[in-house]
């Protein structure tokens, strides 16, 4: 609680290494800085994109994973050890990793994507403003689809087996027991994941801080980032205070606004 309203109350303050003897308070004056900073606003919607398409396909692909894992098959074990990998994994070396994949001199994954059409020839797409983020948010989603495999397989595994077999003698479909039945019972803890994931993926800069450095042009620059941009690069530390308060603050409405949800999912 200290460190955090020690922090609160460096966004009022002037506090630039470069400016020792320009310190003091200065009430508003870095949210108003930050209202007219476009920097700011490009790595807000930057860290709307980012957070966005990462939950997304790492909780579809997550689920699909639970599912699956809540079956038997053959090398089920060895399968569910390569799924969980990825979390074990240091970030640092996901990063660099990753980078090397999207690398078109070293790296094979331009190659696939010029041979599929999707790229007009091999390049670096984390060099293209349009495209960079896309590096990242995949390297995201790999390392991030084991928290929700292992999070959904474990409610999946505490559904009672009777309700799957009286829905199979009344003859349902697979659809209709996953969403009569499986979604259901998964809401809750759905809702619980995807809040706690949101929450680690917008504050989550590692990877867009090795892959891309929050470059080309700012193109993945996301507000994370820019606050550690802010503090270690400019050496402002009252200015990315304001800026982590604001994300504070919006990620609090944010979790306010999905734990309201859940209470309604876990009454139905």
């Amino acid at each position: 609680m200290i460190p955090l309203i020690i922090g609160i109350s460096y966004s009022f303050q002037s506090i630039n290494l470069l400016k020792p003897f320009d310190s003091g308070w200065v009430g508003f004056e870095n949210y108003q800085a930050l209202w007219s900073d476009a920097k700011f606003w490009l790595a807000l919607k930057n860290t709307f994109w980012w957070t966005f398409y990462s939950i997304s396909f790492q909780f579809m692909l997550g689920l699909g994973l639970a599912m699956l894992l809540n079956t038997q098959f053959f090398g089920k074990k060895l399968f569910q050890a390569l799924v969980f990998l990825p979390w074990a994994v240091p970030t640092f070396l996901s990063a660099l990793t990753w980078a090397w994949l999207f690398n078109p001199v070293i790296g094979p994954l331009p190659h696939w994507m010029a041979s599929l059409g999707i790229l007009s020839e091999p390049y670096n797409i984390m060099g293209d403003p349009d495209l960079a983020l896309w590096g990242p948010i995949v390297a995201n989603i790999w390392f991030g689809v084991p928290f929700f495999a292992i999070t959904l397989l474990a409610a999946l595994q505490s559904i009672p087996g009777e309700l799957f077999e009286a829905a199979e003698i009344d003859g349902a479909s697979a659809w209709q027991t996953f969403s009569k039945i499986t979604l259901p019972f998964l809401a809750p803890m759905i809702a619980i994941t995807i809040l706690l994931r949101t929450i680690w993926i917008a504050n989550f800069a590692d990877l867009i801080y090795v892959m891309t450095g929050g470059g080309p042009a700012n193109s993945t620059q996301i507000a994370s980032s820019y606050i550690f941009t802010t503090a270690f690069r400019k050496l402002d530390f009252g200015y990315a205070s304001a800026i982590a308060v604001a994300l504070l603050g919006i990620l609090l409405v944010y979790a306010v606004v999905l734990l309201w949800l859940r209470k309604k999912l876990v009454k139905v």
